[in-house]
């Protein structure tokens, strides 16, 4: 699996979840073409200009020519899912110094979501009301886009070596978790790439949009 992260203050490092082995597509989805651009570079093309520093935790080999100030770091865990992407990255703040308090995490087989969810996230650390925030709508939460204390690295690790935690849900429901609802103004925005039938029904959607 793969994740990117980026940076937009000394606050928020962004992060792009995009692993998985992509069983379900049956290759490597995050460089399959929508339109014009991959699926990552529709992703990209969202949230470059709101940050500066790219990291990406992969086991992939990812062609990242085409992004700048990208730096590439291995997955602190095998097959522990998007939980042990959200892990490396927190221990990459830690171990190179940076001053980011919080990571911001964006999947990257979601290709239509609304940029406004970054203001959200900026206005969340300040309110300081919770050490982690995901994404609401249509009464649906969406596990992947959120906000993340580094506050919560050492309980996030000791969870999942001691205690077998493997869904981002199941962990977050145990800590506690706020939502961040947001309002679809047309499709939804939040639609989420798994097969090549969701590819077919991307492909409309960005037709129309």
């Amino acid at each position: 699996m793969f994740y990117i992260l980026f940076m937009e203050d000394n606050n928020i490092l962004a992060v792009v979840l995009a692993g998985g082995k992509s069983k379900r597509f049956g290759e490597d989805k995050n460089q399959t073409k929508l339109g014009d651009k991959t699926l990552l570079e529709h992703v990209l093309s969202k949230i470059s200009n709101r940050y500066e520093e790219i990291l990406i935790v992969s086991s992939l080999s990812l062609d990242t020519k085409k992004i700048k100030n990208v730096t590439i770091i291995p997955d602190c865990f095998d097959d522990f899912g998007p939980l042990a992407g959200v892990l490396s990255a927190m221990k990459w703040v830690k171990e190179n110094q940076k001053s980011y308090q919080w990571i911001a995490t964006f999947p990257s087989d979601t290709p239509f979501f609304e940029i406004s969810i970054i203001d959200e996230y900026q206005k969340r650390i300040k309110t300081k009301g919770s050490l982690l925030y995901f994404i609401k709508s249509n009464n649906k939460r969406h596990n992947i886009f959120g906000l993340w204390s580094i506050k919560l690295l050492k309980p996030l690790e000791n969870d999942l070596i001691n205690n077998n935690f493997r869904k981002v849900e199941d962990w977050a429901n145990k800590i506690g978790v706020k939502t961040i609802d947001i309002e679809p103004k047309k499709f939804d925005p939040f639609f989420n790439i798994n097969t090549k039938e969701d590819l077919e029904e991307a492909k409309k959607i960005l037709k129309k949009n």
